[in-house]
């Protein structure tokens, strides 16, 4: 077991302590939301019987643990949550009081950390720069004062030996179960809080690492004076022996609050007899429906409850109208800069993404080149469809190529929302920031496509030629990357994003006008063919190969000798013009932008319904 540090950091200044209380409180679930979908059912008649929290009354004070026990469904994640501000204090009856005030939400969360259960990190990132990124992005000043936190931090955690070991994931190994717990604590201390929310902060950790967890937690609350509340469903003996106040609930009902030492004489005094080698609140939890409490004063009517609530609400409370507004430590050219190293770090060690995905480019572009070699030469119908054919399934390997990127995206977006949910940076600066480390990525990407596949194909034989062609690849898999990204924060899982990318990709092929011409496709379908990411790039490349002065000198289609078919009257037939080259460029463009700016739309109302 780590050896944890024996003193405190030197901060010089003495830190603000607070305390928290709730009075009376209860939470009824009013209304239920889908995963798949943000509209909420409309089954309000059953859900409204359900009481989560009933007249809750606990203290969490300064340089104290206090720890929130129960059976499963008693209501701990539910009450850690309404503490942390995750939930609406307007959906709560009763009170929450942060020293004798009212509890400002957005105030309160510039002096607290909130610690999930699940552990949501990057996996290449190494610990010592996962603490980093979360220190530059929650700390004013200079790198020199991120730098000199994390080295605080690092120790502070006993996770010295471990800085430059990567974090881990399920296809490559890292740190242990404990550490990356650890690493998690440290990622809502960054900001040095003075309250600590932790939601299981030993679940899923053998004894030792747990004790280590608790003994931590222990020592930041005696020696550094925090307020921390968490949550846990079975402690042992020697973690139980560290907190110094038990919040025991049963359906949401308070059974016991206070030491352990004074459950222990509470379930004497009710004539049960604990067992040599029983845990005290294990076997409380276990004899809870027996368990003797005064439910006289806790048992009030709900309207009275709710006067409470509003008299306390409408007391005047004199805040800072600056504290009530959302707040970043960093201004946003700053936070894009920070969130481009951090991306970039990450694509360039996801070998799936940034390896794989140059060597296919490469590869595809040599096998196709030879597929369709020297597909011009010869003037016959058959060379030209064969071309056409290039172009149509060039568009289709670009286009979807694109979807490995989809579990990524959705990996962190669980990052994302724990992160603005916290203030670390605004929504439009992780949009801007991806756009950004993929824009010199996806030009390599389409480089690395064109430059075998062009020549070896045999289209047209020119340096302007190249270059347009190249940017329109450029365009293509931009434009495939920002659709995902767009439908990877709209779809709630991989399953269905995928599912949803492929079908609607599919239809865009199909409306492209390869297969039907938009002459013959029915009027309400139409507005398909001019949303089809396929019909802008496909009419480019046969204006880029057959258009110009040089189009009108080049024959397609000859009989006997006679050509009777060039490429500006293959254009006119097609209903295309020169002028469309860039026109089409410009429209590629408005697709990029266009799904990017949804993109930044559907993330921000998922954060924003996050924190409200």
């Amino acid at each position: 077991m780590d050896q944890l540090p024996t003193k405190a950091p030197d901060y010089g200044y003495q830190k603000k302590q607070y305390r928290i209380k709730t009075k009376k409180l209860t939470y009824r679930l009013s209304r239920q939301v889908n995963e798949f979908n943000w509209f909420y059912s409309c089954n309000k008649e059953k859900s409204a019987n359900t009481c989560i929290l009933k007249n809750v009354n606990c203290e969490a004070r300064p340089g104290e643990i206090m720890a929130i026990v129960g059976p499963s469904g008693a209501g701990k994640t539910t009450m850690l949550e309404i503490l942390a501000g995750m939930i609406p204090l307007s959906r709560v009856s009763g009170c929450v009081l942060v020293n004798e005030q009212p509890m400002n939400v957005t105030q309160f969360r510039r002096v607290s950390g909130y610690v999930t259960q699940e552990e949501v990190l990057f996996p290449l990132l190494t610990v010592q720069e996962t603490l980093m990124y979360s220190a530059r992005l929650r700390l004013h000043g200079e790198l020199n004062r991120a730098t000199n936190r994390v080295s605080e931090l690092l120790k502070e955690l006993g996770l010295e030996h471990v800085a430059n070991v990567r974090i881990g994931g399920e296809s490559s190994r890292g740190i242990s179960g404990g550490e990356k717990r650890r690493v998690s604590i440290g990622l809502d201390l960054v900001h040095d809080p003075a309250v600590l929310l932790i939601d299981e902060p030993t679940s899923g950790l053998d004894s030792a690492s747990a004790i280590n967890v608790a003994s931590l937690l222990k020592y930041m609350a005696v020696k550094q004076g925090k307020t921390i509340v968490l949550t846990i469903h079975q402690p042992g003996f020697r973690i139980l022996e560290l907190f110094d106040q038990i919040l025991l609930l049963s359906n949401g009902t308070v059974l016991h609050h206070g030491s352990v030492h004074l459950l222990e004489h509470r379930l004497r005094f009710a004539g049960h007899s604990i067992p040599r080698n029983v845990n005290v609140l294990e076997f409380a939890i276990e004899m809870t429906e027996a368990m003797v409490i005064d439910t006289e004063e806790s048992e009030i009517e709900d309207t009275d409850i709710e006067g409470e609530f509003e008299h306390t609400r409408k007391t005047p409370v004199l805040v800072n109208v600056a504290e009530t507004k959302k707040y970043y430590s960093n201004p946003p050219i700053k936070e894009v800069m920070i969130l481009v190293q951090r991306f970039s770090s990450n694509i360039c060690r996801t070998k799936q993404l940034f390896a794989a995905r140059i060597l296919q480019s490469l590869l595809a572009g040599i096998v196709l080149g030879t597929i369709f070699m020297n597909a011009n030469n010869d003037p016959t119908r058959l060379k030209l469809q064969t071309q056409i054919g290039f172009f149509a399934f060039s568009l289709t390997f670009l286009l979807s190529s694109t979807t490995e990127g989809l579990p990524i995206y959705l990996e962190e977006r669980k990052i994302l929302m724990r992160e603005t949910a916290r203030g670390a940076y605004r929504v439009s600066s992780y949009v801007i920031s991806n756009t950004l480390v993929f824009l010199p990525f996806l030009l390599v990407v389409a480089l690395l496509y064109t430059i075998p596949v062009y020549w070896i194909v045999g289209l047209r034989r020119e340096m302007d030629g190249f270059l347009y062609f190249s940017l329109v690849v450029w365009m293509v898999v931009l434009m495939s990357n920002s659709f995902v990204a767009c439908f990877s924060a709209l779809a709630p899982n991989f399953i269905m994003g995928n599912s949803l990318i492929a079908g609607i990709m599919g239809s865009f092929f199909l409306f492209s006008g390869y297969f039907i011409s938009k002459d013959d496709m029915p009027k309400y379908w139409i507005f398909m063919h001019y949303l089809s990411l396929f019909k802008y790039p496909f009419e480019c490349f046969m204006i880029n190969e057959y258009g110009g002065e040089k189009g009108k000198q080049r024959c397609l289609e000859a009989l006997e000798g006679n050509c009777f078919l060039y490429g500006n009257g293959f254009l006119v037939q097609q209903g295309l013009k020169d002028s469309q080259k860039w026109t089409n460029i410009g429209i590629m463009l408005g697709f990029i932008f266009g799904y990017r700016f949804l993109c930044f739309f559907i993330l921000w109302y998922r954060s924003y319904r996050t924190q409200s």
